[in-house]
């Protein structure tokens, strides 16, 4: 488990490097934020299309040939943002191989994502699954804010060269540290389509409204995840003038934020009322989200920043240990992708409107919108969803 654990920080770091590269690129050394937007967009659109198959997949193949074939994947993504930055002489014109690589990354994430969380639920046992799939999400988490800052630091020393070599180097390792783990068999049926193992996948959620509705949970928090990717590098370079290692370091805030709801969420698991507990986070994260649109200092910004984060990551670990928790081993890799689906789709999508907002409304209008719309999500989940708002644990 070690092992797989290191893989799992050592793959979200590097995957969430490249989002990264492709938005401060784009916005940066391109000068197009809504072309950033458009590439955030890419990095996690094709799972609206590829995650159902990746989940279907997991559950009639090992999950681990899944995760080498998508890492793999990230490595050409990489190289060929590499070869944009040294041999296509235009800021313009690497638009089109940004896109393109983006478009990749996008394939590969529609199937390391959900590879990995079935991969966890069959090395664990079933009593230690909520507890593993709470420091599964951290190190998801912790990668996800370790990006900027591995961004930061590599260029600093580096530049771009070295910003996509670090990101490949992760991506190798990780593959390395999971190539001994070998998974118990599951009874696999390959004669049935699959999109007959996908229509199933719908019906266990249709049939439990529990799933149903932590899966729209999840899709309510992760609304907010493309405007902080998109929105919170503008805010620390136009707002909060910060030097580059400044930035990172800023940015670098919300892995700590993350970190700090998810180990919360891990010591109050059996405390915290779960259902509620979702509906509040939700609610707050957006709330302090809309209040960085107000901060005039740097100390401003980072404190309500690491409550945004703290909000989050408490909600993200709840609705992922649920998930895990009454999902069927057989079904695991279909609903779990639903999950990444949403993770990766919402964020995109959320990170497109916000480049948009942040062209014709300005940042800080686009910041505020942002916040408002979290609140009224949670607001509106609370009053739909009964059996997740009753749900106790």
């Amino acid at each position: 488990m070690p092992a797989f654990y290191v893989s799992c920080l050592l793959a979200f770091s590097s995957g969430h490097m490249f989002n990264y590269s492709v938005i401060i690129y784009l916005q940066e050394e391109v000068a197009a934020p809504a072309m950033a937007g458009l590439g955030f967009a890419l990095c996690f659109g094709p799972p609206l299309v590829f995650g159902w198959f990746a989940g279907a997949w997991c559950d009639r193949v090992s999950p681990l040939r899944l995760i080498h074939a998508a890492q793999a994947l990230f490595i050409v993504a990489l190289g060929l943002l590499w070869w944009a930055h040294h041999y296509v002489a235009l800021p313009a014109a690497r638009v089109p191989p940004l896109l393109l690589a983006a478009s990749l990354a996008g394939v590969a994430w529609s199937f390391v994502a959900p590879a990995r969380m079935a991969t966890l639920g069959r090395l664990v046992a079933a009593a230690r699954i909520k507890p593993a799939s709470v420091t599964f999400n951290l190190l998801v988490m912790l990668g996800f804010g370790l990006g900027p800052l591995l961004i930061g630091a590599a260029r600093q020393a580096g530049g771009w060269p070295a910003v996509f070599a670090t990101a490949v180097a992760g991506f190798a390792l990780a593959s390395l540290l999971v190539l001994p783990l070998r998974l118990p068999a599951l009874r696999r049926d390959l004669k049935s389509h699959v999109l007959a193992d996908i229509r199933a996948g719908f019906g266990a959620v249709r049939d439990e409204p529990l799933l149903a509705q932590l899966l729209i949970a999840a899709i309510l928090i992760y609304l907010l995840m493309g405007p902080m990717q998109l929105l919170l590098p503008r805010l620390a370079r136009d707002r909060l003038l910060l030097s580059e290692v400044e930035r990172g370091s800023f940015l670098g805030l919300i892995a700590v934020a993350l970190i700090l709801g998810g180990l919360g969420t891990l010591l109050l698991v059996k405390r915290l009322h779960h259902g509620r507990s979702i509906f509040l986070g939700l609610g707050a994260a957006g709330l302090l989200f809309a209040l960085l649109a107000a901060a005039q200092t740097t100390a401003q910004a980072s404190v309500l920043l690491l409550a945004a984060g703290t909000c989050g990551g408490m909600v993200v670990s709840l609705i992922v240990a649920g998930l895990q928790a009454h999902v069927p081993d057989a079904l695991r890799g279909r609903v779990m992708s639903m999950y990444t689906m949403s993770s990766q789709v919402i964020p995109a999508l959320s990170g497109l409107a916000a480049g948009f907002g942040h062209k014709y409304l300005g940042l800080l209008a686009t910041t505020v919108v942002a916040g408002a719309v979290l609140i009224a999500a949670a607001l509106g989940g609370a009053l739909l969803m009964p059996r997740l708002r009753r749900a106790a644990t």
